[in-house]
C-alpha cells in the first residue's frame, strides 16, 4: 500500500472509533443556525454526515479521474501502437530501398569489373598475338640467317655440282 492509501484509512478509522465512541454527544440535539434559519437538530450527526458525503464525493471524483486516465492511456497507447507501426513500415520501406540501391550499385560495378576483364582479356589476346608475331618474326629471322649462312657456308666450302642436290 502507499502511504497516501494508509494515511486516509488510519483517518477513516479514527472518525468512526470517535463517532462510536461519542454517539450520545453526536446524537444530542441542539440549537443549529444556517444564517437564515435556525432549529433544532443533532449538530455532530449532520457534521458527521457532512463529513461522509465529502468523503464519497472525493471518491467518486477520484475513481472518475482514475477512469478517465485509464481511457487517456489506452487512446494514447492504440496512438502509438499506429505511430510505431506506420514507423516499422516506413523502415521496412527504407530498408527495401536500400536493398534496392545496393543490388542496383552492385549490378553496375560487376559490369563495369565484366567489361573491365573484357578489356583486360582482349588487351592480353592482342598482347599474346604481338608476342607471337614478334617470336615468329624472330625465328624466321633467325631461320634465315642460319639458312644465308649455311647455304653461304655450303657454297664457300664445296663447289656445286649440278647433279648434286643442295640440302
Amino acid at each position: 500500500m502507499h502511504l497516501r492509501s494508509i494515511v486516509l484509512l488510519v483517518t477513516a478509522l479514527a472518525i468512526a472509533a470517535l463517532a462510536a465512541l461519542n454517539w450520545p454527544t453526536l446524537a444530542a440535539p441542539t440549537l443549529v443556525s444556517l444564517g437564515v434559519v435556525t432549529f433544532d437538530a443533532p449538530l455532530g450527526l449532520l457534521m458527521l454526515a457532512l463529513t461522509t458525503l465529502l468523503g464519497i464525493v472525493c471518491i467518486v471524483y477520484v475513481l472518475s479521474l482514475q477512469g478517465s486516465v485509464l481511457m487517456e492511456t489506452r487512446r494514447h497507447t492504440k496512438e502509438m501502437q499506429v505511430q510505431r507501426e506506420l514507423a516499422d513500415k516506413a523502415e521496412a520501406s527504407r530498408f527495401t530501398e536500400l536493398r534496392a540501391y545496393i543490388e542496383a550499385h552492385h549490378q553496375q560495378s560487376h559490369a563495369a569489373l565484366l567489361a573491365r576483364i573484357d578489356n583486360l582479356e582482349a588487351r592480353l589476346t592482342a598482347r599474346a598475338e604481338q608476342s607471337d608475331n614478334t617470336t615468329a618474326a624472330y625465328v624466321g629471322q633467325l631461320e634465315d640467317q642460319l639458312l644465308g649462312r649455311h647455304s653461304t657456308s655450303i657454297t664457300h666450302t664445296t663447289p656445286m655440282n649440278p647433279t648434286t642436290p643442295v640440302v
